[in-house]
């Protein structure tokens, strides 16, 4: 019957205040953590290390790690394919595309740079080579318009799942082992 008490007090504690009292606390044989020391480092005995700083790394490889989880993209990168026939690989390409297209736009959402039709006639929406890069014959000064070749693609919005601040991206995914 204490346990249920004791259970009641936490949730109204947590509910009503955010942590647990004291006497909670002492109930279950629990310690308050130190708090975080504002602009400072906490030192002392049992200080966990700080995180290291993310980087952009982090997020393609979690993008990397994200294809290999759902369609196992870096398997099929890493497999030497040159002793399977065509349509072999052809049919494991198939269901790869699949996986890996719904994965990234799960995640990523992709738009045109231009929206138009390839080889169709058009006008360059900037002179950035970020955005647009003329190929062919192009002069000292680039024209204004040419030839869709290629839309291009732009990522018009990120939603990547948070990294945990232990999580090892470099981990793509991890080795298994089987227990018989």
């Amino acid at each position: 019957m204490n346990r249920i008490l004791l259970a009641f007090r936490c949730f109204f504690n947590i509910l009503f205040h955010g942590a647990l009292s004291a006497d909670a606390l002492a109930a279950l044989k629990l310690a308050r953590r130190e708090q975080p020391v504002p602009g400072g480092v906490p030192s002392g005995p049992g200080t966990p290390a700080a995180a290291a700083p993310r980087t952009p790394a982090d997020g393609a490889l979690q993008i990397l790690a994200i294809l290999q989880r759902d369609s196992r993209l870096v398997d099929f990168l890493m497999e030497d394919i040159a002793s399977y026939s065509d349509d072999q690989v052809g049919a494991a390409v198939r269901e790869l595309h699949d996986q890996c297209r719904d994965s990234l736009a799960r995640y990523v959402a992709l738009q045109p740079v231009i929206d138009g039709v390839e080889g169709t006639p058009v006008k360059a929406p900037s002179k950035d080579p970020q955005v647009v890069r003329f190929i062919g014959n192009v002069p000292a000064t680039p024209p204004s318009g040419g030839t869709l070749r290629h839309k291009g693609w732009r990522a018009a919005k990120v939603d990547l799942p948070s990294l945990a601040a232990t999580e090892d991206t470099a981990v793509l995914a991890p080795a298994e082992i089987e227990i018989e």
